[in-house]
């Protein structure tokens, strides 16, 4: 492997200036960074970022705790973190908890400052006593409990209105909710609001329209949509908590000769690339996922530096991409 030395040999200048511009220091002479850049490129040297790390007293890893890879937003979201993570030379570990108390636990006792220089968590079970941390660390939307963490996410109560509001824009006033969960936070304000959106109609609360969902995926939605269109009154619209969701009720709608959106409008969310390609094509609550990867790692990168700045919440934007399963073309 080429050394600073084999570079600044070839590139006539001192294994200093070599140092400055792999470091991306700014006050190299224009000629003398041109001259290391092409011996850099020349010897195909590459920087030793374990040495690096150890003289500056960090790990170049940090740790990315999500419940499950399998559910496309997160999947999507990892691969956003790595992207923004990689802008600071960090490296990312992704360990998967499947959002059980137990999984969490164990997950949080393995991050330790020999392994990670800090954290990005997504928990659903954990509670407060849980968030005993030796690294620094930040949390991914909201949690049932009030923990010590600076959090990045969107509003969802906020989010959870608009998407009702524009089923309501349609004329659907029998509106169903799939998803309520007694341990997720972003459930709970979810269905906030979904209640909110139809008291500012004037529509009422009817909670035998509430589907609760115990996982996320296709079959929990489907199964959910047998149970609202078994109803001896079933509904116009329904408002799904995430994308998979609404694919599995949209699949029970299909077997039942229900049309969507003609008969029953539906709304998903998290706008996952599968909601585009299905069909219908599915209208869908947008979050900013690149937004949020980039706020999480700044706030590690602030935090990693000093550890006692006060906490943050950091909202990122959400848009609602409209399609095919609410109006059809």
């Amino acid at each position: 492997m080429a050394t600073l030395k084999d570079v600044a040999r070839l590139a006539g200048v001192s294994v200093k200036t070599v140092s400055n511009v792999v470091n991306g220091y700014s006050f190299v002479k224009p000629d003398n960074r041109a001259r290391v850049e092409a011996a850099l490129e020349a010897t195909g040297y590459r920087p030793n970022l374990g040495a690096r790390n150890l003289r500056r007293g960090r790990t170049g890893f940090i740790a990315l705790v999500l419940p499950e890879l399998s559910i496309p937003y997160f999947a999507e979201l990892a691969g956003l973190v790595i992207a923004a993570a990689q802008e600071h030379e960090w490296n990312v570990l992704i360990e998967q908890t499947f959002g059980t108390l137990s999984g969490e636990r164990l997950a949080l006792a393995s991050l330790g400052p020999h392994l990670v220089d800090a954290a990005i968590l997504s928990p659903e079970a954990l509670q407060v006593e849980d968030f005993q941390l030796s690294v620094p660390a930040v949390m991914l939307g909201e949690h049932a409990v009030d923990v010590p963490l600076s959090r990045v996410g969107i509003d969802n109560v906020a989010a959870a209105t608009f998407a009702v509001r524009h089923l309501i824009s349609l004329g659907r006033r029998r509106i169903a909710a799939i998803g309520a969960h007694p341990q997720r936070g972003t459930a709970a304000l979810r269905l906030e609001g979904y209640r909110a959106a139809l008291a500012e109609a004037g529509l009422p609360f009817d909670s035998s329209l509430v589907v609760p969902a115990l996982n996320y995926h296709r079959a929990d939605g489907a199964a959910a949509m047998k149970a609202l269109l078994d109803m001896r009154n079933p509904p116009d619209a329904v408002f799904c908590f995430n994308d998979l969701l609404a694919v599995g009720a949209m699949r029970t709608a299909a077997e039942r000769f229900v049309r969507v959106p003609q008969d029953l409008a539906i709304v998903g969310f998290d706008n996952n690339d599968e909601s585009a390609y299905s069909s219908p094509s599915l209208t869908s609550i947008a979050p900013d996922k690149a937004a949020i990867a980039r706020a999480a790692v700044n706030l590690l990168r602030e935090r990693a530096g000093s550890p006692d700045l006060e906490l943050d919440d950091v909202q990122t934007p959400f848009s609602l991409q409209v399609r095919e399963s609410t109006v059809a073309r």
